[in-house]
């Protein structure tokens, strides 16, 4: 009988993995890296983005870092847009202005039009609208006029105020809603049906169609679908943004410019088209 013969299993050795890390150690320290660099970012830009989110008051003095990063953005703006028509807004909280003087810093672009607000709500009127809207009829501009819309006023109230205050002729821009709020009483539904109510009154009294103003996320959430037959002032004071959208018949691209003639800074806006083209958007008779 043979010898029985036992046989040793093998087990082969594991090979040394060349790998240091896997992929889920390499994702969590590109994250970290990536985070890293987001709040070196943050920490050194810390003026400009609480700017650009608005916790800094329109009328606040800009520190020498801000006025610079906003100085710099308005020229890139202004380049970007050879061949458009420059304008402001204004209101009361402009105060007293030199029209005589009035012009942008350095020359960087020409003043063609002058939008001032006439009314807000249902009552107010703008303390230095009259005095505004006289001085601009002696002045070269454009002038147009616009209504603040306060959402839980009555929108017939509204227009009465606005059509009570403003007396636009020939050679000037159409009314001008501005909407930016949310209603606390009511729907977005029944808002709408108020911003259509002012629109209509409004244009059957001047006869001419009105421009809506409007924040630029306000309105492609809720004005952009039910309004399509009206014309758009769009706010936006995104940094990098820098191009005037095609459908907008405006762009309000900053409301912290330094314009000589004003102490306080001021909103500039830019026209898509030339003046001439301008020209034809305005009343024409």
């Amino acid at each position: 009988m043979a010898a029985s013969t036992s046989k040793r299993r093998y087990t082969p050795k594991k090979k040394k993995s060349n790998a240091i890390l896997g992929p889920t150690s390499m994702k969590w320290i590109v994250g970290l890296f990536l985070a890293l660099i987001l709040i070196i970012f943050v920490y050194q830009k810390k003026d400009y983005v609480l700017y650009y989110l608005g916790f800094k008051s329109n009328h606040a003095q800009l520190s020498e870092a801000e006025r610079k990063f906003e100085d710099q953005r308005i020229k890139d703006v202004v380049l970007a847009h050879k061949g458009k028509t420059f304008g402001i807004d204004i209101s009361q909280y402009q105060g007293e202005i030199d029209w005589d003087n009035l012009e942008a810093k350095e020359e960087l672009f020409e003043i063609k039009f002058v939008i001032v607000r006439a009314t807000a709500g249902s009552k107010k009127r703008d303390i230095k609208f009259k005095e505004n809207w006289v001085s601009l009829t002696k002045t070269p501009y454009i002038q147009g006029a616009y209504h603040y819309y306060r959402p839980d006023e009555n929108s017939t109230e509204q227009a009465n105020n606005f059509i009570a205050t403003v007396k636009l002729r020939k050679g000037q821009l159409p009314p001008i809603l501005d909407i930016e709020k949310m209603p606390k009483g009511q729907s977005m539904e029944r808002l709408k049906e108020g911003l259509q109510n002012w629109l209509t009154l409004v244009e059957k009294h001047y006869g001419i169609k009105p421009i809506i103003y409007s924040p630029e996320k306000y309105f492609e959430d809720f004005l952009q679908k039910d309004f399509p037959d009206y014309e758009f002032w769009i706010a936006n004071y995104n940094p990098w943004k820098e191009n005037i959208e095609p459908n907008y018949l405006l762009w309000q691209f900053t409301e912290k410019a330094e314009l000589h003639g004003i102490d306080e800074l001021v909103d500039v806006n830019v026209f898509n088209g030339d003046v001439e083209k301008l020209k034809r958007v305005c009343l024409k008779k």
